[in-house]
C-alpha cells in the first residue's frame, strides 16, 4: 500500500510526484492523489493527479511531511468522540 508522503511514479504516463490524498471506494477501487513539483524554471504550478493505486511504483519509501514551524495541521490532535 502506498503511504502518504511517499514520492510515486505512473507506470503508464511517468507522472511523479508526492501522494498527498488517499481513497478508498466501497467498489474496493484505491485510488491516490499524486502532487509534482512546481517547475523550477518557470516556477509553474502542475496539477496534482488522482491514480489508480495499483498503477503507481513509489520511487521513494521516505515519507516526507509538509509542515509549517509553529503550525501543526491536526494530525497530532486525536479525533473526536461522541
Amino acid at each position: 500500500m502506498v503511504k502518504l508522503g511517499q514520492r510515486v511514479q505512473d507506470q503508464i504516463t511517468g507522472f511523479v510526484g508526492m501522494v498527498t490524498g488517499r481513497v478508498e471506494y466501497l467498489t474496493g477501487c484505491a485510488q491516490v492523489l499524486v502532487q509534482p513539483e512546481v517547475k523550477k524554471e518557470s516556477g509553474d504550478w502542475i496539477e496534482s493527479r488522482w491514480l489508480d493505486e495499483p498503477r503507481v511504483l513509489i520511487v521513494d519509501q521516505t515519507i516526507r511531511w509538509l509542515s509549517v514551524p509553529g503550525f501543526a495541521p491536526g494530525r497530532d490532535i486525536p479525533a473526536p468522540r461522541r
